[in-house]
């Protein structure tokens, strides 16, 4: 299925009952692969990571001026294929991102096992010992890769889904001036209560495999990620989408039982359980509000926002629910707020059906056009 490749992984070789395949003009652009390391780098908790890795793509080139790069970092467990949904070359392509004329960076979050994660960081943070990385975090390395390794002087935008806009509102907020434009799909500027239930929820499903072992496996505990993957699964997608079946959509044959099964065991292949935790804790304990300056006052938090922010949480998400979009977007001074109309729930924000994909490349690519507010 193109959401299961898309949305939850973003791997392109990943297949899921005969994955529909990206259009030719899409298909073609890869970004190319590059690590930034940081040495002695400090996170929020307090420790200081001797050396922290980020992994990251580049489409195109940047230009003399070092102004026509946008970023695009990543979500949940996802690498830096994650945003093919946007991006295209050409008049006619149907993408809102074109690699020809912008410098594209997908960035990769800490914990997703390619960029510092606690799979592949050595003793002593090695495991469960690895700290928990904030979104602040990210952001502060990105914006060091960004300044002194690719000489990244403004950005035209930052654009991100789920906890890409959750990177993308903390952009906003820890550099207000150095990109022109937000936008922000299926995600928010706070992970509110339910969200830290579901969160919980789903960790638990791995801690109580007793292969878990407080983090100190030497076999990844199975049970407890097939666990993890199905209360995963139920927030996924609106009620309604399971009513309708809209799996059907793209593999027509698939029985429910097939598709649930799907997910249990083929949900995030080969995933290692701490940086399964180590993302959703990063996700749960977001708050543009605990930004130094701020004071936990996540409405102030907002209300800094210098940049004009396109708003698109979808209208049937059950992780990031609209609601809490719409109380946010009024503390924003130059906000659109834009529901996706669509039954997919968290994934439309990446474009998981055509129709969602078209909605959003139309409404962003508009917006990357309009003229800046006057200051």
């Amino acid at each position: 299925m193109k959401f299961f490749v898309a949305v939850v992984l973003a791997v392109s070789s990943l297949t899921c009952f005969g994955a529909s395949q990206d259009s030719p003009a899409t298909a073609k652009i890869e970004p190319t692969e590059h690590t930034f390391v940081l040495h002695n780098f400090h996170t929020e908790s307090g420790v200081v990571l001797p050396e922290a890795k980020i992994v990251y793509g580049t489409y195109g080139h940047l230009n003399a001026a070092g102004d026509n790069a946008i970023l695009l970092p990543s979500h949940y467990m996802a690498e830096m294929h994650g945003y093919g949904w946007l991006i295209g070359t050409g008049l006619n392509s149907g993408k809102a991102l074109d690699p020809t004329r912008q410098f594209l960076i997908t960035s990769e979050l800490f914990g997703n096992g390619r960029s510092s994660s606690p799979s592949n960081t050595p003793e002593p943070f090695h495991g469960p010992r690895f700290p928990v990385t904030t979104i602040r975090d990210n952001v502060e390395a990105v914006y060091q890769l960004l300044t002194t390794e690719l000489g990244v002087k403004h950005l035209q935008a930052v654009i991100g889904f789920s906890m890409g806009a959750q990177q993308a509102f903390q952009w906003a907020v820890s550099y207000p001036d150095f990109m022109d434009r937000i936008v922000a799909t299926s995600g928010t500027a706070k992970t509110y209560g339910h969200g830290i239930v579901r969160n919980e929820s789903e960790i638990n499903a791995i801690a109580t495999d007793a292969a878990f072992q407080n983090g100190e496996y030497t076999t990844e505990p199975v049970k407890g990620i097939e666990s993890f993957s199905l209360v995963w699964t139920g927030w996924l997608y609106s009620q309604e989408w399971w009513r309708r079946e809209l799996w059907k959509t793209e593999s027509p044959k698939a029985t429910l039982a097939e598709v649930i099964d799907n997910y249990k065991h083929n949900f995030i292949p080969n995933a290692d359980a701490n940086n399964l935790i180590l993302q959703m804790r990063t996700w749960e304990r977001h708050d543009v509000g605990t930004t130094p300056g701020f004071h936990g006052d996540t409405e102030k938090a907002l209300a800094s926002i210098k940049a004009p922010v396109l708003y698109m949480p979808s209208a049937t998400d059950l992780y990031f629910p609209v609601g809490d979009a719409r109380y946010e977007a009024q503390f924003i001074p130059h906000c659109t707020l834009l529901p996706i109309p669509s039954l997919w729930g968290h994934p439309a924000g990446a474009g998981a059906s055509p129709e969602d994909e078209a909605f959003l490349n139309q409404h962003i690519a508009a917006f990357l056009k309009e003229p800046a507010p006057a200051k």
